[in-house]
């Protein structure tokens, strides 16, 4: 884009914006800017023609008679997206302007007061996409109806223009299934996979100049192993259908994942019910292991949790479980299984230990954190007389 086409938008969208379209109309090269040598060359009638087109699609914008999907529309997306990377790459008639030419272009047109005016009128009239400022200097873009490619990247460029004049960090998209084929567009301007959910994908784009720290995705799943004991010193026990013990008619605790939202407590309580039937009562943590590239890439975190039952009947779940039992806990710490495998067996040890002993875990204490939500602090209260 050459000097007198960037001033002359300059002027167009100055006075648009102000409502003086008659005075917009009569910006043309030769009024005011051909008297400079500097820039007297490339005043042709070319120029002028583009500069009268560019005013009739903003006029026509601002009376609401360019469709939104039309080729006006992304034609002037297009041409408004160009006008914020130069005015971003122009800054205050310093950067990449020499001395001399914002002197003689100063000296007919007041260059940085009508850029200021230029950028509250692109941000008047540039539609951006719709977006919401999170904690930490981005902007998280939720898109839920259905738009085209064309439409799409246009829209994208100026935003990102527009945020990183504003000194934004990061722009978050997030996109439904639906929306799948805006994946490619993103990725060739700049935005990188993040993470994904059955129903969307999140992609993420680092546009400030400072060292990237966005948080990586999320690095461990969570799951518990369920000790439920009777008053007969039975623990509940059960062999899976799947997995790794499958037909090694190994009797384990019942275990699952935590979901999204879910309390480590109401995790241990419903993982029991949906195995085997039996309603439980949560006690506390009893021991945790952490192991890595436990799932795909991911570590895992499984809780030992002491739950107490409140039935005792069991009604195995047919899909998952192979079997399901009471038995005595001595019998379960004497499988050959647990005996090889020290992990289990210290775990054993630890549900025998608080059966026969003072073994004190950590027991779920209801709290309130800054932003008002109730949370669960794990930890000993025996020693404790208050928290």
């Amino acid at each position: 884009m050459k000097l007198d086409t960037f001033v002359c938008r300059i002027l167009i969208l100055a006075y648009t914006k102000e409502g003086r379209l008659e005075e917009a109309s009569k910006v043309k090269m030769k009024d005011i800017l051909c008297y400079n040598p500097i820039i007297r060359g490339p005043c042709k009638a070319r120029r002028v023609v583009e500069a009268k087109k560019y005013l009739a699609l903003v006029t026509r914008r601002r009376s609401g008679k360019v469709g939104k999907s039309g080729k006006d529309q992304r034609l002037l997306e297009t041409e408004l997206s160009e006008a914020l990377k130069l005015l971003n790459e122009v800054g205050e008639c310093g950067l990449g302007l020499s001395t001399n030419t914002c002197s003689s272009v100063a000296s007919h047109f007041n260059i940085a007061g009508d850029m200021n005016k230029a950028r509250q009128a692109l941000e008047h009239m540039v539609e951006l996409l719709a977006g919401v400022e999170d904690l930490y200097g981005g902007i998280i873009i939720d898109l839920e109806k259905t738009m085209d490619s064309e439409a799409f990247v246009p829209l994208l460029r100026a935003s990102l223009s527009q945020w990183k004049q504003r000194g934004k960090r990061a722009v978050w998209i997030k996109l439904p299934i639906e929306l799948a084929n805006l994946v490619e567009p993103a990725v060739k301007e700049g935005f990188k996979y993040h993470h994904a959910e059955p129903d969307y994908v999140m992609l993420v784009n680092w546009i400030s100049k400072s060292t990237n720290s966005l948080p990586k995705n999320a690095s461990h799943r969570v799951g518990i192993s369920a000790f439920v004991m009777n008053d007969k010193r039975e623990v509940l026990v059960v062999q899976e259908k799947s997995g790794k013990f499958k037909g090694t008619g190994v009797w384990k605790f019942p275990t699952g994942v935590v979901d999204e939202g879910e309390d480590i407590s109401m995790a241990a309580i419903r993982e029991v019910k949906e195995e085997t039937g039996i309603d439980t009562e949560f006690v506390e943590i009893l021991a945790f292991r952490q192991s890595h590239k436990s799932f795909f890439t991911k570590s895992d975190l499984l809780f030992v949790c002491m739950l107490r039952p409140r039935s005792f009947d069991i009604q195995k779940q047919d899909t998952e479980i192979e079997a399901a039992q009471w038995m005595p806990v001595e019998e379960y710490a004497e499988q050959a299984f647990m005996k090889r495998h020290d992990s289990f067996s210290s775990v054993a040890k630890v549900c025998l230990t608080k059966s026969e002993k003072e073994y004190a875990g950590f027991s779920p204490i209801p709290r309130t954190t800054a932003s008002g939500k109730t949370t669960y602090l794990y930890f000993n209260t025996k020693d404790l007389t208050q928290v």
